[in-house]
């Protein structure tokens, strides 16, 4: 069995070999996209293929559309190459269960990937011509929060971003650029509207996406690329939208034990393969099967019936609240609790990591006991169900292959939500007091240890990438395990700084305990572990 359309028509094949089949043809799909596009989502990679797509197929399964959407990938174009071209656009979602089945469905909404650059001329123009069309009612985005940065960590803007400003619509290389390029099309085109979506896990996901977009046209316009009317336009939300948003669906990169499996099935050229940018890449994508997407509902062009495909559609406020409980409590900073002590134990797999009492309990405390009390009941979604459903079915799943090494990349952008909005809500909610806090400050200590990137048996372990690693190793350079005097005086710059934290944890009252937590966890091989049994009572 070779994933491809002339494959798939065996249909008996498939299904004998317990795949479910899209029940539409991909060729009559195909061409309705093209004659009538309708969605175009940027960024190719595995949540895309396992989550939007398929919510397109249950559509059109359902009759309730009649076109796919397309992707555009903006960053590593080798996905493109790899995943959808050998494959006629086809994927294989492996849904792994708990109890270790593999439920096996073929995603055939894609009616075509497009390399989203300008130095790709066939791919750039396709695009350009899709937003020129009136019937475009939405993009999408997978792109990571960074992808939609036009700053660093002091505030200005960053070397990309100053390219792109000074470049203008025809030689802009960024994500943001790009996006901005796309609209001028579309406004040059007849000003038809369109909502501009971000499905990214951040938090007020819409508003960074309209401030970027925004940014660069008047950046444009002050150059004298584009009119005043032009930014005016984007800046009209009735005209151009940017919904906020509450994703949640877990897809680690694509597995060598499910790769095993497949082949053994006798599926063939199932192979991951690594991009030069370092994207891992198959025909399939492995994912969990819980999912949640909640969106706003302002689409000024229509859109298609999300809610018929189980999408919460709802106002901003709600959106908000699901997002805060995800990101604040339930979810996120459990997770990022696990990545850093995770690396530091030697871990590899978040599920085995649920087997241990200590990060098992640092969790529990982190989420029940001190997120609990100020996160936001959004109404649709109860969040002890949520973060029940986190703790004791998500993460403990022994079938889903995600490494706490890939949670931990990026961490310096998450922390500021994961923890510093829970810190904030004790330093400003009456009767609450940060400095009453215990298992926040001892994630945060953690994450500082795991920078010095030695394990708690004092062997040295590569940190996931970060944009501001080089930056904080530099500044904790000297400190050592076994001398936790070294780290005196290292971390006051580090704990004041409101873009890691979101607020000055000095001020705040906590930088002692951290600092004290550090010291612990420095104190040589297995203090890790010891100070986590101190603090679990264990």
């Amino acid at each position: 069995m070779k994933l491809n359309y002339e494959s798939i028509q065996n249909r008996a094949a498939w299904e004998q070999a317990g795949v479910t089949l899209p029940g539409f043809d991909w060729k009559d799909m195909a061409a309705e996209t093209e004659a009538r596009p309708t969605w175009v989502h940027f960024g190719s990679g595995s949540l895309f293929r396992a989550f939007h797509a398929m919510l397109q197929q249950s559509l059109i399964e359902q009759g309730l559309v009649k076109g796919g959407l397309y992707t555009a990938e903006t960053f590593d174009y080798e996905i493109v190459d790899n995943t959808y071209g050998p494959y006629d656009n086809l994927s294989l979602l492996v849904t792994l269960m708990p109890d270790g089945n593999m439920k096996k469905t073929v995603v055939g909404s894609v009616a075509g990937a497009l390399r989203a650059d300008q130095s790709f001329p066939e791919d750039w123009e396709k695009l350009k011509a899709i937003f020129r069309n009136p019937s475009l009612q939405m993009i999408t985005f997978t792109i990571t929060e960074k992808g939609y940065a036009l700053t660093g960590m002091d505030g200005s803007f960053t070397p990309l971003a100053e390219k792109d400003f000074a470049a203008g619509p025809e030689g802009c290389v960024s994500a943001m650029g790009k996006v901005t390029a796309l609209l001028l099309e579309r406004f040059q085109a007849g000003k038809f509207p369109m909502a501009v979506v971000s499905t990214d896990n951040c938090s007020r996901n819409g508003e960074k996406l309209r401030n970027s977009v925004v940014t660069m046209a008047e950046k444009w316009m002050e150059r004298g690329f584009v009119s005043r009317d032009f930014t005016a336009w984007v800046e009209d939300e009735a005209q151009i939208s940017f919904p906020w948003t509450m994703i949640d669906k877990i897809t680690p990169r694509p597995a060598p034990a499910v790769e095993q499996a497949l082949t053994e099935a006798g599926f063939e050229d199932m192979k991951v393969k690594v991009t030069s940018k370092n994207g891992y890449t198959a025909a399939f994508v492995n994912a969990e099967g819980p999912q949640y997407l909640v969106i706003e509902d302002r689409f000024p062009n229509g859109r298609p019936p999300l809610e018929k495909a189980g999408v919460f559609m709802t106002d901003r406020d709600t959106v908000n609240n699901v997002e805060r409980m995800k990101v604040m409590t339930c979810l996120n900073p459990l997770h990022t609790a696990l990545a850093v002590y995770g690396c530091l134990l030697g871990y590899d797999s978040i599920a085995a990591e649920l087997r241990d009492p200590e990060l098992k309990g640092l969790i529990e405390k982190i989420g029940y006991v001190e997120g609990m009390p100020v996160v936001t009941d959004p109404g649709i979604i109860k969040p002890m169900d949520f973060i029940h459903e986190v703790i004791d079915q998500r993460f403990p799943n022994p079938f889903m292959p995600d490494t706490p090494q890939r949670i931990a990349s990026d961490t310096s952008q998450k922390i500021p939500i994961r923890f510093g909005e829970t810190v904030r809500a004790y330093a400003q909610r009456p009767g609450m007091d940060p400095k009453t806090l215990t298992f926040i400050p001892l994630a945060i200590a953690g994450w500082l240890r795991y920078l010095l990137a030695v394990d708690d048996e004092g062997k040295p372990f590569e940190c996931s990438g970060d944009p501001m690693l080089e930056e904080l190793q530099g500044r904790l350079a000297g400190v050592t395990l076994g001398h936790p005097e070294s780290v005196d005086g290292r971390l006051e710059d580090i704990l004041r700084n409101p873009v890691i934290f979101g607020s000055d944890l000095v001020e705040l009252g906590l930088s002692g305990r951290i600092e004290g937590m550090v010291k612990e966890l420095l104190a040589g091989p297995g203090a890790v572990r010891a100070t986590l049994k101190k603090y679990l009572g264990n």
